[in-house]
C-alpha cells in the first residue's frame, strides 16, 4: 500500500471524476451532523446539487470558529460507538478544534503516511526515528503508523532529550528522522559537542521536516549540518494531520494526495479564487472520511499551486511550500510583514545562528521591529568591530526584503529560549 500507482499516476481526467464521486459521497455523510445538515437545510442544497468539482463554491467555508462553535460532538457524521479516537488542539483560548477518527479514518491515514514517507525515499527495513510529541498532537501517532504501514523498524523517541536521541542513532543505526525544524539545529549543537558527526556515519540519509513553517534557507541549513536530503511534511490536525501533502524525492514542491483532498487557493479577503501560481490561502475538503468529513475548510495556510508536472511521473497536483499563516502577517508602519521573509535573511548569513525572536514594541510612540538573532559559536563576540559590521549586513538586508528599518539586537549562543516544541517567534508588545 506504500506506492499506490494506479492512484497516484491516475490521469487527470480520471483523478477528477474520482475526486467527484468522493465529494459526493463524502457530501452525504456530512449530512449527518447536525452542522451541516443545518447549513444544507439553510441553502436548499443536496449532494445531486453538485454534478462538477466547480459546484463545491456553491458551498460557504468552514472556519476554525465552526469547530469550535460545534464542540463537542456537532460534527461528527457518526456513532460515538464507531469512533476510536480523537485528536485535539490545545484550546487555550476558549473550546479547542477536535477531530473524531474510526477505524476506516486511521487505516485511510496511516496508508497516506506510509504513501508519504515512500515518496520521499524512506523504504521497508530502513530504522525510522521519530523526534515528536505523542498524545493530542497529531505529529507523533501519524508519522508512527505510516512508517509501521511501510515496513519500517521505528524508534517512538518522543519530543527533546538530545542525548538519548543521538544514543539511538547510534545504537540501532537510524537511517531516516521525522522532527521539527527549530529543534534539529540543537541536536546539531550537541551532537556537535558530543562529538558525533552523521555526516559520517553512512547510515543516517533522510529527514522528513514539518509542522511549523520553515524557509528554504533553514532546509539548507539543516541539509548541510548532518549531511541528509530533508524533505517537507505538510498537514494539520483538521485534515488528519501529517500526511495531506508531502515531497517526493525530486523535492520540487509537495504532492497533495488528491484521491484523499479536494484543494482549493482563494485570496484570503475576497474569497475568491486565484490564478493558479498566485499565492492564496489554502482551502481542503475531505475525500476519504467517514467519522468527521469537512467542506472547504479554512487552513490560513498561504501559498501556491506550481505549474506542470512533476518529472517522478505522480499527476496530483503539487503545492509550493508554505509561506506563512494568513493571520502571521503583521504589518509595522504600514508595511505588511510574513516572519517567514525576515527568516529567509538571516539564514542566508553564515555567521548568524538559527535561534531567533521577533519582537514588536512602542517605543516613543512609534511602533518598530525589534529582531533579536543568535550569532553563530564560530563568532567571537568580544570583536565589536565584527560585530558592527554584522549588524549593519543584517540591517540593510532586513531593510531590502521588508522596506522597513528594524532594530537589530546581536545576541551570544543559547541567549533565547529553546524549546521541544513549535518554536515561538513572534512577540507582539505593542500598546494599543
Amino acid at each position: 500500500m506504500y506506492w499506490e500507482s494506479e492512484i497516484e499516476t491516475l490521469p487527470r481526467p480520471e483523478l477528477e471524476a474520482l475526486q467527484l464521486s468522493r465529494l459526493r459521497r463524502t457530501m452525504q455523510q456530512a449530512l449527518s451532523s447536525p452542522h451541516y445538515a443545518a447549513l444544507f437545510r439553510q441553502l436548499d442544497l443536496s449532494p445531486d446539487s453538485f454534478s462538477s468539482l466547480a459546484d463545491l463554491g456553491k458551498l460557504p467555508l468552514t472556519s476554525k470558529q465552526d469547530l469550535r462553535d460545534s464542540f463537542p460532538y456537532r460534527m461528527l457524521c457518526s456513532s460515538k460507538n464507531e469512533v476510536i479516537r480523537l485528536h485535539s488542539s490545545s484550546g487555550t483560548t476558549g473550546n479547542p478544534t477536535v477531530v473524531f477518527h474510526n477505524r476506516h479514518d486511521i487505516d485511510s491515514w496511516a496508508n497516506l503516511m506510509a504513501r508519504s514517507l515512500y515518496a520521499a525515499g524512506v523504504r521497508p527495513g530502513d530504522v525510522f526515528q521519530n523526534i515528536c510529541g505523542y498524545g493530542l498532537f497529531t505529529g507523533g501517532l501519524g508519522f508512527q503508523y505510516g512508517a509501521e504501514r511501510l515496513g519500517c523498524l521505528t524508534i517512538p523517541a518522543g519530543a527533546g532529550n538530545s542525548q538519548r536521541q543521538i544514543k539511538l542513532m547510534r545504537d540501532f543505526g537510524t537511517n531516516a528522522v521525522h522532527a521539527i525544524p527549530s529543534y534539529l539545529h540543537r541536536l546539531a549543537e550537541v551532537m556537535a559537542q558530543e562529538g558525533f558527526d552523521p555526516r559520517q556515519s553512512g547510515e543516517l540519509r533522510i529527514f522528513i521536516i514539518g509542522a511549523e513553517p520553515h524557509s528554504e534557507e533553514q532546509r539548507q541549513r539543516i541539509e548541510a549540518a548532518f549531511g541528509v536530503k530533508a524533505f517537507n511534511s505538510y498537514g494539520l490536525s483538521e485534515m488528519n494531520g501529517p500526511g495531506v501533502a508531502f515531497e517526493c524525492h525530486r523535492q520540487n514542491g509537495l504532492h497533495v494526495w488528491e484521491d484523499a483532498f479536494l484543494v482549493e487557493i482563494i485570496d484570503p479577503e475576497t474569497l475568491e479564487p486565484v490564478a493558479d501560481g498566485e499565492i492564496g490561502e489554502l482551502i481542503m475538503t475531505t475525500l476519504d472520511r467517514q467519522a468527521m468529513p469537512l467542506l472547504r475548510f479554512r487552513t490560513g495556510d498561504l501559498t501556491r499551486f506550481l505549474p506542470g508536472p512533476c518529472s517522478c511521473g505522480r499527476t496530483h497536483r503539487r503545492l509550493d511550500r508554505i509561506t506563512g499563516r494568513s493571520d502571521d502577517m503583521f504589518i509595522v508602519k504600514g508595511c505588511n510583514i510574513f516572519p517567514m521573509q525576515i527568516e529567509g535573511v538571516l539564514m542566508r548569513i553564515p555567521d548568524l545562528g538559527s535561534n531567533y525572536l521577533l519582537t514588536l514594541e512602542t517605543i516613543d510612540g512609534l511602533d518598530e521591529l525589534i529582531i533579536e538573532v543568535e550569532v553563530a559559536r564560530r563568532v567571537d563576540f568580544s570583536d565589536k568591530w565584527r560585530l558592527d559590521w554584522l549588524s549593519t549586513l543584517l540591517t540593510r538586508q532586513i531593510r531590502d526584503e521588508i522596506l522597513l528599518t528594524p532594530i537589530v539586537k546581536l545576541l551570544p549562543p543559547d541567549s533565547l529560549p529553546q524549546s521541544e516544541g513549535k518554536a515561538v517567534r513572534v512577540r507582539e508588545r505593542r500598546r494599543t
